[in-house]
């Protein structure tokens, strides 16, 4: 049985364009101004403040990987990296030999406090204030939205 292709319009083609570009634009400018001003792309300093969120400032390298929504190969690769520079350390997890903790110590604490001030402040330039706050309702809506729906096509695969 062959299946109908749901091609999309000319108003959805262009949404759809303009998502891409505008989100793409955004990470790009947020990790080169990170890079910058903190010597971390994104993804680091993504890792960072999860580690920094969780009890301890410790989580499992699994749970890590799925929290930023990275592979546990390049996670691997990002801790080591970050093991490097003094501001993550891993140890075997205790309950579970196979598994390893990732820990934020306290240097990664601290650039991860220099750092939050100036991406704070590019998030607020480039993702805040060209929009109304109807916009920012809007998008965080829509946002949810999305983040909902995936997760739960994630859970089903």
């Amino acid at each position: 049985m062959a299946v109908m292709t749901r091609w999309l319009d000319a108003d959805e083609q262009r949404t759809w364009r303009a998502f891409l570009t505008a989100t793409r634009a955004l990470m790009e400018t947020l990790d080169r101004e990170l890079q910058r001003d903190a010597g971390m792309p994104h993804a680091y300093y993504e890792i960072l403040v999860r580690l920094s969120e969780a009890p301890d400032r410790q989580l499992r390298m699994s749970d890590l990987a799925q929290v930023t929504g990275s592979s546990r190969s390049r996670l691997s690769h990002a801790a080591a990296r970050l093991e490097e520079a003094g501001w993550l350390r891993r140890q075997e997890c205790p309950t579970d030999r196979r598994g390893q903790l990732a820990i934020l110590t306290d240097a990664g604490f601290a650039a991860l406090a220099a750092a939050a001030p100036g991406h704070v402040e590019g998030v607020r330039r480039h993702l805040f204030d060209p929009l109304s706050p109807a916009q920012v309702d809007q998008l965080r809506r829509i946002s949810e939205t999305l983040a909902d729906h995936l997760a739960d096509d994630r859970t089903a695969s």
